[in-house]
């Protein structure tokens, strides 16, 4: 049998630097896959870049760079072995909120704005990585990250409409923008040539969705852009790129002056959020795929890494990306090299070649934007749930409204809100219980459901089925009073089931106190039964349980009503 080898000491940079891990095990049957698929990926990386970038409310040069520097960071301290990072849609929304307030359309001052959103955006992740807090994301309940994701994709299809239609105006909200566009339209300031390629491009890529392998994106900038070179679209109005700028991101600490500190925080934050929601989403998916461990404070910390780099050398947010995974997965991607290979490939296009997309036009990028914007929709899932559970449905629409309204910062906001008063109402008002015993059936059970349940003569079972806190407190004490005054003798002892009660605070420790006291004037034994060993330390901790006594503590409710046999001499048979 093999010797347990010693427990490390010091820095375990196996676990911080994953990267490394996997460059020591590396096998050299990957490498042909992992080029290959590094310059698919490559054909994906360009023009979703570009078009996020300018969805995003800067450059598109630095969409470029926020692919290059990320992937690079990624590939060292990000565990999972196929995600690819870079600009997403989802984003586009926050940032772009942030940069039309502060920016001024100072094409530089968007960036260092950018910048310092994904600056801010990567030190949330790396301490919220560092402290172990990979499961916050899970407070966002179902419907209302649907409600959200749903709001900012409404977002994002509406601020590219006036691209498309080849109309500029400044941006007000989603809603007034729609407003604003419908005007325009009918003022007759639509370039028709310019909306022609946008939706045509629209098409090609949403009908080249369901296959895979054919880059559909890739083939309808192509197409797009040479129609408007070969047929001098220019001339007519069409909107194109132009020249990028020649060379590689630099080093540079963005402080943009006079801006609102406080709104490019709240929308780093709001960035990060969201940014890890989808990033731990699709490692989950990748990692069961591919059969492999999840590590979501990793990936927190792996992604405030790559955030990070992106802000110090002159890039804008970035997440995972469920349109360029997919590509290197099915280009057989194998490790991280892949994303690698595709930085670098990116970074020798701007070196080589940076005046190749010069005649690409923007209802393109448009088009590329408002097909992934269109991926983000979730409706068929809210049906289910519609069918399922009203109320949550309402919910996800209230969250979804909030965004379309008030905008993507505001609406996360709201989202989280909305999420922190559905946990509370699920435990200001949960569902209790009287119990008795049914003749053919073991154990108790509620007699609401059993009417003909019979119950202890002086004896009251309730179950609670919530943790006790500050929401609940008074609301368990009610419910307290409530079933010994309705109970048809009486009552010399009333026990809590406290199977269910996970936790309890100081408020809920305080009530208990209080209503001991109280049940104790009316002559009534406060006891419990099957409450867990942690609850019962909180109890002790909150000096609590000495004053009910050991005997109080049942470990069974069949223990718990024994003894009350036993100690009454009420003759009763269970």
């Amino acid at each position: 049998m093999p010797e347990t080898p010693p427990p490390t000491t010091g820095f375990d940079w196996q676990r911080w630097l994953p990267g490394l891990v996997t460059l020591r095990h590396y096998k050299a049957a990957w490498l042909p896959r992992d080029i290959a698929a590094g310059l698919v990926l490559t054909t994906m990386l360009v023009p979703v870049g570009i078009a996020y970038a300018e969805a995003s409310g800067v450059p598109g040069i630095y969409g470029l760079y926020a692919t290059i520097v990320p992937l690079l960071a990624y590939a060292l301290f990000g565990p999972s072995r196929i995600l690819v990072l870079g600009p997403d849609s989802a984003l586009a929304a926050p940032i772009l909120a942030v940069v039309l307030v502060q920016a001024a359309n100072d094409p530089q001052r968007a960036i260092a704005i950018a910048s310092l959103m994904a600056l801010v955006s990567g030190v949330v992740c790396m301490v919220a990585g560092l402290l172990r807090l990979g499961f916050i994301t899970e407070l966002l309940s179902k419907p209302i990250r649907y409600g959200y994701m749903n709001g900012i994709a409404l977002t994002v299809l509406i601020s590219q409409l006036p691209k498309l239609f080849g109309i500029s105006f400044d941006s007000q909200g989603p809603l007034r923008d729609l407003w604003a566009l419908g005007q325009a339209l009918l003022a007759g300031q639509a370039n028709w040539p310019s909306l022609a390629v946008g939706a045509g491009s629209l098409a090609l890529i949403l009908l080249l969705r369901p296959f895979k392998r054919l880059p559909g994106i890739l083939l309808a900038v192509i197409l797009a852009t040479l129609a408007v070179s070969l047929f001098d679209l220019s001339a007519l109005g069409v909107k194109v790129l132009g020249e990028l700028p020649q060379g590689l991101p630099s080093f540079s600490l963005p402080w943009p002056s006079g801006v609102d500190l406080l709104e490019v925080l709240l929308g780093g934050v709001a960035v990060a959020l969201v940014s890890f929601a989808d990033t731990s989403v699709l490692s989950r998916t990748y990692a069961a795929r591919l059969k492999t461990p999840v590590n979501p404070n990793q990936e927190m910390f792996g992604l405030g890494v790559a955030n990070v780099a992106s802000g110090l050398f002159q890039g804008i947010p970035i997440s995972s990306s469920s349109s360029r995974t997919p590509v290197a997965e099915a280009a057989g991607s194998q490790t991280q090299l892949t994303g690698i290979v595709g930085a670098l490939a990116v970074t020798l296009l701007l070196l080589v070649a940076p005046n190749l997309m010069q005649h690409l036009p923007t209802s393109a990028l448009a088009a590329v934007v408002i097909a992934a914007a269109l991926g983000l929709f979730e409706i068929a899932d809210l049906r289910r749930i519609f069918r399922l559970q009203q109320w949550e449905f309402w919910l996800s629409i209230g969250c979804f409204a909030g965004v379309a309204v008030f905008g993507a910062i505001p609406g996360i906001c709201i989202a989280v809100v909305i999420s922190v008063i559905e946990f509370l109402w699920d435990g200001w008002r949960p569902h209790h219980a009287v119990l008795g015993r049914v003749d053919g059936v073991r154990g108790y059970h509620d007699v609401t459901r059993y009417p003909n349940a019979r119950r202890i003569p002086g004896l009251v079972l309730l179950r609670w089925d919530a943790p006790l806190f500050f929401a609940n407190a008074e609301q368990f004490q009610n419910q307290v009073l409530a079933a010994l005054d309705a109970s048809p003798t009486p009552v010399q002892r009333l026990v809590i089931a406290a199977s269910p009660v996970t936790s309890i605070d100081i408020t809920s420790a305080d009530m208990l106190a209080e209503l001991d006291r109280a049940l104790e004037q009316r002559g009534v034994e406060l006891q419990f039964a099957e409450m867990k060993d942690p609850v019962k330390d909180k109890m002790k901790q909150f000096e609590l349980f000495e004053g009910l006594g050991a005997n109080a503590f049942h470990p069974t409710l069949g223990a718990a009503v024994d003894a009350y046999l036993a100690d009454s001499g009420v003759d009763w048979k269970p």
